[in-house]
């Protein structure tokens, strides 16, 4: 269930509500409160699936009215899916009592804990939340990919789709791999929201790229950080050999830190703790 609280999607009929004076109804309210904007074109659902191929455990965050959640189920899935909203949540435990390959529970996905063993996310997931849903999948040990239906600007952002780097992605590089999918016009939910969706796959890698997680990290929050003005500057503060590493890695001295791409932050990281 795509939320988008923090845009303002809300439905036509609530916008004329708002606009001639009319009364919204309860109903109307929670889901201004939430922004509910539920998947409903059949081809998108399709393409959703297909990115996720999925199998074995998946977590759903925000399933709504199930369409998503019945689709995962009959390619294969075991899923739990966990929804805030009672209403939603009760008519989709009611609705798929007998369905052993599905279980909803009532509650905020970002508080659950993440399983032991291998599983998935897949969702069409709240815009409002989606940071919170991204790093609770990038922390969970066990997470093996997400397949997320999120607004278009953020899906381009994660993946350098606008050619520049987000520091969540690159810190987060040599763990996973973030790939732009298709594209999912607003006329495919409703009520429309007023930006278009992306899908947007994020895969656990089979072997991390670097050795330790602490030093890289460190590495690149300290190039994200700004001392000094410049990447070079703010490498310089703490590691020696920084122009040689630069040149090793394709980057030049006057490089902003954006532009760097993550697989050039791991050549930096190899270099520099040689």
């Amino acid at each position: 269930m795509a939320q988008n609280f923090a845009h303002g999607n809300y439905s036509h009929t609530q916008k004329k509500a708002r606009n001639g004076g009319g009364g919204r109804t309860p109903r109307d309210r929670a889901r201004r409160e939430l922004s509910q904007n539920f998947l409903v074109d059949r081809h998108a659902l399709e393409l959703v699936v297909k990115a996720a191929a999925p199998e074995g455990l998946v977590l759903e965050p925000g399933p709504g009215e199930g369409v998503l959640t019945l689709a995962l189920a009959e390619a294969g899935a075991r899923v739990v899916g966990y929804e805030i909203d009672p209403r939603l949540a009760g008519r989709l435990a009611a609705r798929t009592r007998d369905d052993p390959r599905i279980d909803v529970v009532r509650g905020d996905f970002t508080a659950a804990r993440a399983p032991r063993e291998p599983f998935a996310v897949v969702g069409n997931i709240p815009y409002s939340v989606t940071s919170g849903i991204v790093d609770w999948c990038l922390r969970a040990p066990a997470l093996t990919s997400a397949t997320l239906l999120t607004q278009l600007e953020y899906a381009r952002k994660r993946s350098g789709d606008f050619g520049r780097w987000s520091l969540v992605t690159v810190r987060s590089w040599p763990w996973f791999r973030w790939r732009l999918g298709d594209r999912i016009g607003r006329e495919s939910f409703h009520p429309v929201p007023s930006v278009d969706s992306a899908i947007l796959r994020i895969e656990r890698r089979p072997e991390p790229l670097v050795a330790s997680r602490r030093d890289y990290q460190q590495l690149v929050e300290l190039g994200f950080g700004g001392v000094g003005g410049s990447l070079r500057a703010s490498l310089r503060t703490r590691y020696q050999g920084v122009d040689a590493a630069l040149a090793e890695a394709g980057v030049a001295r006057d490089t902003v830190v954006a532009f760097v791409h993550p697989d050039q932050w791991v050549r930096l990281f190899e270099r520099l703790h040689r």
